[in-house]
């Protein structure tokens, strides 16, 4: 199988070796570099071409894919006579927001075409529909290349806003997180009267499963900024709260992540909010610590 656009792809740790690896495998001409080149021996094996120097990398190809540390590896990297002038960067580097906005205007005074992106994904999952990737910037950008970035998995366009694809990226993280943790928490406390994790994590899937249908609804409350009482009122919700509190304290299970979240739903409640619904917490939550 051939395929006529030519990719770069700079930064060759397992994910950018697995990101380089599908668009081989999608027939594309890959360039490739790496600080440490035999990072790039398999990939060169299978057709990949290692790049002398990172401007000739650039020079390679329409399309430079970026898989490094940080932004600044980033700025280090493409500076002086390697600035990425006619070229069009996809940054798949983990970083901040305003790095990724401060990114796009520097490449956009350096004469290059900028998307910002985060995987979603392991690199093992790289080359499957499994795999989501986003994407943020000028939408023509990521158009013209969607066929070809389409090679790394389920290619998603978020916006204009260079910032959204790092967002996402940690908003998805704080959900990862936090069932994990209320799942942990659970478990915590069923471990006291025997029951084994794989029994309760049946159960746990059900509630979460459960709770994730209610977010449509909760998050029209959010954009609608009314939240009236539909199901529970937030001051029945802390009373609950409580009483996982004092569960957890009486079998000898940390209660600290459900004092934090009882913390803020009082805050809510001593602010007037008692009567209304759980998710009017998103003032709380809007609010610097």
């Amino acid at each position: 199988m051939s395929n006529e656009t030519s990719v770069t792809v700079i930064g060759l740790g397992l994910m950018g070796q697995a990101l380089a690896g599908a668009f081989l495998k999608a027939g594309h001409p890959i360039t490739v570099w790496n600080r440490t080149t035999a990072k790039a021996d398999q990939l060169v094996a299978e057709g990949a071409r290692l790049a002398p120097t990172v401007g000739d990398a650039l020079a390679a190809s329409p399309l430079t894919i970026l898989c490094l540390t940080d932004y600044q590896a980033m700025h280090a990297l493409l500076t002086g006579d390697t600035e990425p002038n006619g070229t069009t960067l996809i940054n798949l580097t983990s970083g901040d927001s305003a790095q990724a906005r401060a990114a796009a205007r520097w490449a956009e005074q350096r004469g290059a075409r900028y998307l910002d992106g985060a995987i979603m994904a392991i690199p093992q999952a790289i080359g499957t529909a499994d795999a989501v990737i986003l994407y943020s910037g000028p939408e023509s950008d990521f158009e013209t290349h969607k066929s070809t970035l389409d090679a790394l998995g389920t290619a998603t366009y978020l916006g204009a806003d260079h910032g959204l694809a790092s967002l996402y990226d940690v908003a998805g993280l704080a959900m990862m997180w936090s069932v994990l943790n209320a799942w942990l928490q659970g478990t915590a406390l069923l471990r006291t009267a025997g029951v084994y994790a794989a029994t309760y994590a049946t159960f746990a899937k059900q509630i979460a499963t459960g709770v994730a249908e209610w977010l449509p609804g909760y998050a029209e409350q959010i954009d609608s900024g009314s939240f009236p009482a539909e199901v529970s009122a937030l001051e029945t919700d802390a009373r609950a709260m409580a009483h996982l509190i004092e569960a957890s304290e009486a079998v000898g299970v940390n209660a600290e992540l459900p004092k934090l979240i009882k913390a803020m739903a009082d805050r809510s409640i001593a602010a007037g909010h008692g009567k209304e619904q759980y998710p009017v917490l998103i003032e709380e939550f809007s609010k610097p610590a």
